[in-house]
């Protein structure tokens, strides 16, 4: 008897590990994102079309009852380059809210309850996501966006 209720608890904890929680989030990935992460790079494209790496720090904080801030600071800020979506002013980012992960698809969705560029606020902002190591790397899922972002673990 002892054996069989052992085995069915195993049974049940392993079946549920790649269930979604009570707050949609699927535990396998959404679980390794939370923690504080340090801004490692940035890359935007320039004028050349290319990428760069931006010179700026930063940390994203992912809780585990999926609320989530972001601030990012440019060390030498440049002007605003006109893309589809303002993130920055002055040089800085700085925003908080909701985050939402699908696993199924390796994308989070970054729902923004405060910003300091007031336009993001209310938005739900879909990113693209893979893990390497203790690395996230994060890039924008828009086709009109072309940045990409690597964060290490404190």
């Amino acid at each position: 008897m002892k054996n069989l209720l052992a085995t069915v608890l195993l049974v049940m904890m392993v079946a549920s590990y790649g269930v979604t929680t009570a707050s949609g989030q699927n535990r396998s990935d959404a679980g390794q994102f939370v923690g504080a992460w340090r801004l490692a790079w940035l890359e935007q494209p320039g004028a050349d079309g290319k990428l760069h790496r931006i010179e700026c720090c930063g940390m994203f904080v992912f809780t585990q009852d999926g609320h989530a801030s972001v601030q990012v600071m440019e060390s030498n800020p440049q002007a605003q380059s006109g893309g589809p979506e303002q993130y920055s002013q002055g040089g800085y980012e700085a925003s908080y809210g909701t985050y939402t992960v699908d696993a199924r698809s390796h994308t989070f969705t970054f729902h923004v309850e405060g910003a300091l560029v007031r336009s993001l606020i209310g938005k739900d902002l879909p990113r693209d996501y893979e893990f390497s190591g203790k690395q996230l790397i994060v890039k924008s899922t828009r086709e009109d966006e072309h940045w990409r972002v690597c964060w290490e673990r404190y």
